[in-house]
């Protein structure tokens, strides 16, 4: 994986400001690449284990049905309202899409501690509630490249 990034090194997130960045927000974009080659950008929740980032899905989605054909994806997580608060992170790589997950209890050594930290994130639960519509997608990054605009202002407060 390669988090360094020609431009904006200066305001780049440090390793532990990306993993904090990343387990605080709760919203990224997906892209993805249509049959016809064009762009598909959606909203969804995910998880960051530390290496990938995990998206539960709608297995019946045009994100899935894109991802089937073609596994590039790239997604942005962002906050921030004035430019100087501006912060985020833009993952890119392969998508790995698991089969619809079975939920009778069994063991799933891949799969449950990201589920875990998916439902401890936005259902303050230990396990993941089952609706037979969602599978996971996992992407561990080629590439990363992340922003924290706040640094400018330490930049330019320095002598």
């Amino acid at each position: 994986m390669s988090v360094t990034q020609r431009r904006g090194r200066r305001i780049m997130m440090s390793p532990d400001e990306l993993d904090a960045f990343l387990a605080a927000e709760r919203t990224c974009r997906v892209a993805t690449v249509s049959g016809d080659g064009a762009p598909h950008v959606s909203a969804l929740w995910f998880a960051w284990d530390g290496v990938s980032l995990w998206l539960f899905s709608i297995t019946r989605s045009k994100r899935w049905a894109d991802l089937r054909k073609d596994q590039r994806m790239a997604v942005v997580i962002d906050s921030g309202v004035e430019y100087g608060e501006l912060r985020g992170v833009e993952l890119s790589g392969t998508a790995v899409l698991s089969p619809e997950p079975s939920r009778a209890g069994e063991p799933r050594p891949g799969i449950d501690p990201p589920e875990q930290l998916f439902a401890r994130k936005y259902f303050g639960m230990d396990t993941m509630p089952d609706d037979g519509k969602h599978a996971w997608i996992r992407l561990t990054p080629d590439a990363i490249a992340s922003w924290d605009f706040r640094k400018l202002a330490d930049l330019q407060a320095r002598p």
